[in-house]
């Protein structure tokens, strides 16, 4: 199977503070299997580390309310691109992210409340019937 996979999972240091977010669980989940590493958000053009981001009604914004919509979209494009030509069969993504939460993210208010939705990028995996897991189901 060839799954591909948000690249702070995997250790990837590209994660909005810098960090990571590893997961040893998707790591042994991933065994065997053929990994394409993304990140959305780099690939949109965004530095690390960043500002955080939250979907503030339905564009992608920072804090002070600066959009970074442009973005997070065209890094979903090619993420989705990438996804596509590599003939990926699965896609395991970081739960509340802007552009890879899965079955919820963080509400709009920079405050960590969470409510259900998707970031960007899952929903656009989704409208092209790509099949999703979220980190947090493992």
């Amino acid at each position: 199977m060839k799954i591909a996979v948000s690249a702070c999972l995997l250790g990837e240091n590209c994660k909005y503070n810098g960090g990571n977010n590893y997961s040893e669980k998707v790591m042994d989940f991933i065994k065997g299997h053929e990994v394409l590493s993304i990140c959305p958000e780099v690939l949109g053009g965004l530095p690390t580390p960043r500002e955080s981001a939250e979907i503030v009604d339905g564009v992608v914004r920072h804090k002070d309310g600066s959009s970074v919509d442009k973005e997070f979209r065209e890094g979903a494009e090619i993420a989705l691109k990438m996804v596509m030509e590599n003939h990926i069969d699965l896609v395991i993504l970081q739960s509340r992210s802007p552009s890879c939460g899965v079955n919820s993210v963080y509400d709009g208010t920079f405050s960590g409340k969470i409510i259900p939705g998707q970031g960007v990028f899952a929903e656009l995996l989704r409208k092209n019937n790509i099949k999703v897991m979220d980190a947090a189901d493992f």
